[in-house]
């Protein structure tokens, strides 16, 4: 099984979106999402700094409709029937939508309040995020938990992402733990940490009415890396999910259950190929970074291993 994920926050460069442009229909679709969300998509994916897409209510629509848009292209291009489903905390917006549980338009609406809703309560402390790369996982933990943080997302492939204060963050740098390396990451907030508790009525109130489906394509969950069986639990766990960890880790061991053969990042990708390097080992992956990558994806979905 070829598993197609979209990845989360983090993942967004300057300028990533310009080349996709070219395609056609592309602009049409950036231009319909940017009225969902309310912002200029096409500007902050072309033209506006890396401090400008770091803002949590710009950089998590950007990155959804970055990726849907690949999902657009990729799908137009060779059969994703078969394929499995996922996305790495927003990401699991466009991961609802590539398997069939909420529309573009609702996917679109609802992110752009949880990006919103996350950024207004990151402005209430100084907290942040940094991953703690190697080391024993159970050391890690222990360490995180040692200095008041949080272990917000556990991605497998000896990374794990601290949560915290400031303070508790600068600590756990000043005190790695044995083998490990700490890396502040440039996000505005302790996202994935009871910091952003305010959040869910918010996103909670903006998903009542909203219409979800059935998975069409098997869809892992980030709260525990488990096959998602109904829609509408999948909707509320993209609402309580904000304040809770992400579980990458479990989703690819799902994964290597399920017989994965291949792995396809969508846009704007890198983060989850790099980490399926280390994790998942001899599984060929595809990053879809611009559109010369789609015939690669291509490739791997109608190759021998699919």
């Amino acid at each position: 099984m070829i598993v197609i994920a979209s990845p989360g926050q983090g993942s967004q460069t300057p300028g990533f979106l310009a080349p996709w442009l070219e395609l056609p229909g592309a602009r049409e679709f950036l231009g319909k999402a940017s009225e969902h969300v309310g912002i200029d998509l096409i500007a902050h994916g072309t033209t506006s700094d890396a401090d400008t897409i770091r803002d949590t209510a710009i950089a998590q629509p950007l990155i959804v409709a970055a990726s849907l848009l690949a999902w657009r292209e990729l799908s137009a291009r060779v059969s994703v029937a078969n394929a499995g489903i996922a996305g790495h905390s927003v990401g699991e917006f466009a991961a609802a939508v590539a398997a069939g549980v909420l529309s573009d338009a609702d996917a679109l609406r609802l992110v752009a309040v949880r990006g919103r809703a996350m950024a207004d309560a990151a402005s209430r402390a100084e907290t942040g995020m940094a991953a703690v790369v190697g080391g024993v996982e159970s050391d890690v933990l222990e360490k995180i938990a040692e200095h008041g943080a949080t272990a917000a997302n556990r991605n497998g492939g000896g990374q794990i992402v601290a949560a915290g204060s400031r303070a508790a963050l600068d600590a756990l740098a000043a005190d790695a733990p044995r083998g490990a390396r700490v890396i502040a990451l440039q996000v505005a907030g302790a996202f994935h940490t009871e910091a952003m508790a305010s959040a869910i009525p918010v996103l909670r109130e903006a998903a009542v009415g909203m219409s979800a489906e059935q998975p069409k394509h098997p869809l892992w969950s980030n709260a525990d890396g488990a096959l998602v069986t109904d829609g509408s639990a999948f909707v509320d766990s993209l609402v309580s999910q904000i304040a809770q960890p992400v579980r990458w880790d479990a989703c690819m061991a799902s994964f290597q259950s399920a017989g994965i053969t291949g792995l396809i990042e969508l846009l704007p990708a890198g983060a989850l190929t790099g980490i399926a390097k280390r994790a998942l080992k001899g599984v060929p992956a595809v990053a879809i970074k611009s559109p010369e990558d789609l015939d690669a994806a291509v490739a791997l979905i109608t190759g021998p291993a699919a």
